[in-house]
């Protein structure tokens, strides 16, 4: 026992030695930090930081309240957020997400429960729906009235209680208050500031893409019509109680008789599962036509022929450009399909009610190992500025162009207000100067098996585009978005035209364009350029060739 005593008695001795050893290392550091610590802009920094952490927390914990929306309970959430926005959550059809407004705090509603009989009775009878359309603004109004209130309130009280908690002082409670109470203000001003009533009109849905065109609605602009917004909501609400009480889907989707619709695809290389994907949206959009901007197959072979017989189950014309994974053969095996009509040059055609101008790759890149040919972008847009100087001698203006590589699509910017090309395998949009709207589609078939060379797969691609039967111009369009191989996830986005009566300006001319590419391969047509080029000396730029 001696020993172990004297044992815990040295070691105790060492401990106090290294911590008195610590406190003399520590206290110069400690001696100039004490002012600093102990000043009064920091102490007043400290309240401040309490009162708007407990007040933003308040008013998160407080931000929860359930409102009745006509037969259906809503329950209002406030969320914390780094971009705001709203979220309507509409089980088991999926979510829309709206960009409302900015901030640090999202609004999330959610149909959490639904009254029977109220929706049996707004079913059969059509003057309750009528009815409801005036009560369901009002019961929208007074459930947030009341969320604001409760969030507030609780966030005020918490920012309180907190300050008087931690610093034990009446004053510095107030001054906690006070800071939230500021901060509350900050987040109202900037809420209102960055509100976008535009927003409603441009949603992105997540969910069962069967529903997709029932949930997000027509293309036309909600915000331009709002008279007929307050009913559009009471229909919705009217769809989703009559899906919950007979468990099935939302009523057919009545297409608008003066919008033509256009299901864009592109780069399918060989993926069977994109028929079925294209089959499903063609059917649920109520789509007139649909456009492939090339790369059907991945190979061009004879035996890959066969893939195009399922162009004729889709019952709709099937307008296609050929890509530079399709050859001449694939041309003619999509041509053999009764529903198909293949563009290559020689004038514009009338599909759908909308003149459409097409011009199949001046490519043929079968070979995988060889996709990254030696073609520049110099060459493909002077091949397409080429083909637009035709067509304007013609006298004969397009509705809609479409190329396989927008890099040639960009040759016709000003002789068509819009143009549509794939290749890059990733979905982009853009104005061009003229103001053509160049639209490039991402892969519709996931890229074929090449969408598993990276670390996710490749996402399936598609856009449905809402032209005006009047002008035939472009009012708005779809993106739809569902995971690659072996994902499941679906998503729909809308996008509104900002100005879709623009005057189209016409494209400056170059200042000596050639009447066709003249490198690197002088004495040949664009059909025949090889995939490499036969001088190692010759290095024009690349064009994005994915595939």
């Amino acid at each position: 026992m001696p020993k172990v005593r004297a044992a815990s008695t040295q070691a105790l001795a060492a401990v106090r030695a290294q911590a008195a050893r610590v406190r003399a290392a520590c206290s110069p550091v400690t001696r100039r930090a004490r002012p600093v610590l102990e000043s009064r802009w920091t102490r007043f920094s400290l309240v401040v930081i309490v009162g708007l952490a407990g007040g933003y927390l308040g008013l998160l914990a407080g931000g929860s309240y359930v409102t009745p929306v006509g037969p259906a309970d809503v329950q209002l959430t406030l969320r914390p957020s780094l971009h705001g926005g709203t979220v309507l959550k509409l089980p088991p059809l999926g979510s829309l997400q709206l960009d409302t407004h900015g901030g640090p705090v999202s609004l999330e509603a959610r149909l959490t429960d639904l009254r029977p009989d109220q929706a049996k009775k707004l079913i059969e009878d059509d003057t309750e729906l009528d009815r409801l359309t005036d009560q369901i603004g009002g019961q929208l109004r007074h459930g947030l009235s009341e969320l604001l209130l409760r969030a507030v309130l609780i966030g005020l009280a918490t920012s309180f209680l907190a300050s008087l908690v931690l610093f034990r002082s009446w004053r510095r409670a107030l001054l906690g208050l006070g800071s939230a109470a500021a901060g509350l203000v900050a987040v109202t001003l900037v809420t209102w500031g960055t509100f976008n009533p535009q927003s409603i009109a441009e949603p992105r849905y997540t969910g069962l893409l069967a529903n997709a065109p029932q949930v997000v609605g027509d293309a036309r602009s909600i915000v331009e019509r709002f008279s007929a917004y307050r009913a559009q909501l009471a229909r919705l609400v009217g769809n989703i109680s009559e899906l919950y009480a007979t468990t099935s889907t939302l009523p057919t989707y009545e297409p608008d008789p003066s919008t033509i619709r256009v299901l864009h695809v592109s780069d399918i290389h060989l993926n069977p599962a994109a028929w079925n994907v294209i089959k499903s949206v063609s059917t649920q959009f109520k789509v007139d036509v649909i456009i492939d901007s090339g790369d059907l197959m991945d190979h061009g072979s004879k035996p890959e022929d066969k893939f195009a017989d399922e162009i004729s189950g889709l019952k709709v014309p099937y307008v296609y450009v050929r890509g530079n994974h399709d050859s001449k053969e694939t041309q003619k095996a999509v041509a053999r399909e009764k529903n198909a009509i293949v563009l290559d040059g020689g004038g514009t055609r009338e599909v759908a009610g909308l003149r459409v101008y097409g011009l199949g790759d001046p490519r043929f890149t079968p070979d995988k190992s060889t996709r990254d040919d030696y073609v520049g972008a110099d060459q493909l847009r002077a091949e397409g500025l080429r083909h637009a100087d035709e067509l304007r001698k013609a006298g004969k203006l397009p509705d809609l162009v479409v190329t396989h590589d927008p890099t040639e699509g960009e040759g016709f910017s000003g002789v068509a207000p819009m143009v549509l090309a794939g290749h890059t395998h990733a979905r982009s949009t853009k104005l061009l100067p003229t103001g053509t709207r160049l639209f490039v589609q991402g892969s519709t078939g996931g890229a074929g098996l090449r969408g598993l060379e990276h670390e996710e797969p490749t996402p399936i691609e598609l856009s449905v585009l809402y032209f005006s039967r009047a002008s035939h111009r472009l009012q708005g369009w779809d993106d739809l978005r569902l995971g690659g191989l072996g994902l499941t996830s679906a998503q729909i986005e809308r996008h509104l035209e900002p100005a879709p009566d623009r005057a189209l300006r016409p494209q400056p001319p170059a200042a000596s364009p050639p009447a066709s590419p003249t490198s690197p391969f002088p004495s040949e047509f664009p059909s025949d350029w090889p995939s490499r080029t036969p001088s190692p000396t010759v290095t024009p730029s690349r064009t994005p060739s994915p595939g």
